[in-house]
């Protein structure tokens, strides 16, 4: 971790000490992971598991279904007829697909406190789902693992809202929230590791585990797991940036990062990357509650 927080005022700084000495002594409550979001994640990390498991699985929760089936039938899918079942969805999407996105439709609904910052941990989850639909983009370009790339750049940034979740958690009694620029500031400094911890604890996949360790520029180089999660989720989230804020982000900005250089990606796959914000748009729609 870096230094602390250098804060604005004394008062600001003495509400911060706490939060950010649970952090670096890596003192957290983690929340457990929901039931049906920890059975999907087992079987995404099982190579004998079936359609047939993921759709006895995913029925038994019916508000998981209706959010399943609406993000099924959305434009970003692209679904040629009304697909009316679970069975359906897993036949036209993929057993991987469907899986990654019951987990992330599970996952966001039901596990951190936001309270006072929900627009701002939308907005959090928004950036996260565009970076895992550009890294399944970017990998089925260039010959990787699709549904494991899009796991890693969905997770990838997992400790930001538990940092929210960790700010509630002892502000419970304060008559105003904390600024979210502090909040931020205070993500940015500790959400690698938050997110290191969250993905030891609830036993995430490997190759999503080091993503989430060494997705940062500076950091990328040293993932070593074939699947190249770390590399692809360290340019996607670039290129989601780029999807929000094409000023601060542009095409000619993302060209030249170093990630984009050391993955071998041709311009003409980039040229078609950048070509697919639309439909990012509507597979970020279809997935953010």
């Amino acid at each position: 971790m870096r230094s602390p927080l250098v804060c604005d005022s004394a008062e600001m700084e003495e509400l911060l000490i706490p939060i950010i000495e649970r952090l670096e002594k890596k003192d957290f409550d983690l929340p457990p992971l929901p039931q049906i979001a920890n059975q999907v994640l087992a079987l995404i990390t099982d190579p004998e598991a079936n359609s047939s498991q993921l759709t006895k699985l995913i029925k038994k929760d019916p508000v998981l279904t209706a959010k399943l089936l609406k993000t099924a039938n959305s434009a970003g899918c692209g679904a040629s007829r009304q697909i009316e079942t679970v069975e359906q969805a897993v036949a036209w999407l993929g057993l991987n697909f469907v899986a990654g996105s019951a987990f992330a439709l599970s996952f966001q609904s039901s596990v951190f406190n936001d309270r006072g910052y929900e627009a701002e941990v939308k907005g959090l989850w928004a950036h996260a789902i565009a970076t895992g639909f550009y890294a399944k983009a970017l990998a089925g370009m260039i010959g990787q693992n699709q549904d494991v790339v899009f796991l890693c750049g969905l997770l990838h940034n997992i400790g930001k809202p538990f940092v929210v979740h960790t700010v509630n958690e002892y502000h419970t009694t304060s008559t105003s929230p904390l600024p979210w620029a502090t909040i931020f500031s205070l993500m940015d400094q500790s959400y690698v590791e938050v997110g290191r911890q969250l993905a030891d604890e609830w036993n995430f996949p490997s190759p999503v585990k080091e993503a989430i360790n060494l997705h940062q520029p500076h950091s990328f180089h040293l993932a070593t797991d074939p699947a190249k999660g770390a590399a692809l989720t360290c340019l996607a989230k670039h290129l989601a940036t780029y999807h929000v804020d094409s000023v601060s982000m542009t095409p000619e900005m993302v060209l030249a990062l170093p990630v984009t250089e050391a993955l071998k990606i041709p311009h003409d796959v980039m040229d078609s990357i950048f070509g697919i914000k639309a439909l990012i748009h509507a597979q970020i729609d279809s997935l953010l509650i």
